[in-house]
């Protein structure tokens, strides 16, 4: 069988992976570099990710594609750190002590947000899915701890559309981060950067057979009898995995937006670190960002010679102008940093960055074969209510698992 997969983020490579050799198979990818929100820079003799990655205790689907790709044995676990900048001051939130030391949080608020990260693993996420993060939160823990505590949070990772979000995403954000000890949270990176599986992908499925073709964006997507052409080409299936509006532009099925939101990540390289040690810093206090992601804070500086930082934002619709240098300028004046200390920087923009998990989105959610062809990826089943590289993986798992299965029952 001929197949056409459109989009090489995680889902459409694993679903490449899976597929090459056992049919044809032709990967097309408008970027001029592969792994999507995955992917990564290559600095200083290094990789680094262009959106800040780590993975989780549970994430089994990666463990077996590492372990596929060669690369479990550099899989390694470190404790990442959080805390919050309120008013000017960092405020580590790791230990007990460093969080009953939290002065923006009651000692009542504390406990109920202490009881609500031992319960969020047995919560019913689907009777969860029409109920607003904010009102969840209002009525259960208080004002205090939506205020101090997760509004910051909605904020920087979902910024005008906070309100809208489902509890169920909430639930499951606490969940699939309780993997803690005293001292922090234990969490998985890959020795030499995430592109090592990109590049096992890319590997593999070209030695399999398969054809990968970047900068090659899909103009055209119509039904032609039993066929599907795509750029002009006729193929027996096509996996996309791009957001289901951006296929419909192109000639794909009319089907319900799913609500997606941009990222804006600015990466930089300095001299010293300005987080007081800390991986991750929530931003309480106003900022064109919503948290500081200091990576060499996780993973050894002296794999780099540099300490390495994200600035992450996230925005709907447009990207607001000058972005990168609105975050820069306010890192510098806020963390006391001399521009000249900044080494180099890059910025990564995507408007399609990740879906919104608002109010309702489960109905939204499309099965992995639509009107004749199939879709799969961070809108998928799996990525609900909450995206991961595992998630994607099982989707494009799955996805190729359906493409096989009309095969064996009589596909083309």
């Amino acid at each position: 069988m001929r197949i056409c997969i459109i989009g090489g983020g995680l889902t459409g490579l694993v679903a490449a992976y899976a597929l090459a050799g056992e049919h044809e198979v032709q990967l097309v990818e408008k970027s001029p570099y592969l792994g999507g929100c995955l992917s990564s820079y290559n600095v200083n003799g290094y990789w680094i990710e262009r959106y800040y990655h780590h993975c989780f205790s549970g994430d089994n689907h990666l463990f077996a594609l590492l372990h596929g790709l060669g690369l479990n044995e550099s899989l390694e676990w470190r404790t990442g750190t959080t805390g919050y900048y309120s008013r000017g001051t960092i405020y580590p939130l790791n230990t007990p002590w460093e969080i009953l030391r939290y002065p923006e949080l009651s000692l009542i608020g504390k406990a109920r947000l202490a009881l609500l990260t031992l319960t969020a693993k047995s919560a019913d996420l689907s009777a969860l899915d029409d109920v607003p993060a904010e009102r969840y939160i209002l009525d259960h823990l208080g004002n205090d701890v939506y205020s101090s505590f997760f509004e910051p949070l909605l904020k920087s990772k979902f910024g005008d559309r906070r309100k809208e979000v489902s509890a169920a995403w909430l639930f499951s954000r606490i969940a699939i981060r309780s993997d803690r000890s005293v001292s922090g949270e234990r969490l998985g990176y890959l020795n030499g950067g995430f592109q090592r599986i990109i590049n096992g992908l890319e590997k593999s499925v070209e030695r399999k057979g398969g054809n990968i073709r970047k900068q090659t964006p899909v103009t055209s997507l119509s039904r032609l009898g039993e066929k599907w052409v795509v750029n002009g080409s006729a193929f027996d299936a096509v996996i996309s995995t791009i957001p289901p509006q951006e296929l419909q532009n192109v000639g794909g099925p009319v089907m319900p937006s799913i609500p997606y939101q941009g990222a804006a990540c600015v990466t930089l390289a300095l001299d010293r670190q300005v987080t007081n040690g800390i991986y991750w810093l929530n931003m309480k206090d106003s900022a064109p960002y919503g948290a500081v992601v200091s990576h060499t804070n996780f993973i050894p500086v002296d794999r780099y010679g540099e300490h390495l930082v994200y600035l992450a934002s996230y925005f709907s619709r447009t990207v607001p102008a000058h972005i990168d240098k609105t975050m820069i300028d306010d890192f510098c004046t806020r963390f006391s940093v001399v521009p000249k200390e900044i080494r180099w920087y890059r910025v990564a923009v995507d408007p399609f960055a990740g879906p919104v998990y608002t109010t309702g989105y489960k109905s939204l959610i499309p099965a992995y074969e639509q009107q004749g062809l199939y879709m799969a990826g961070m809108f998928s089943q799996t990525n609900y209510p909450e995206r991961s590289m595992e998630g994607s993986i099982r989707a494009g798992i799955e996805v190729a698992a359906c493409v096989s299965r009309r095969c064996v029952n009589g596909g083309n």
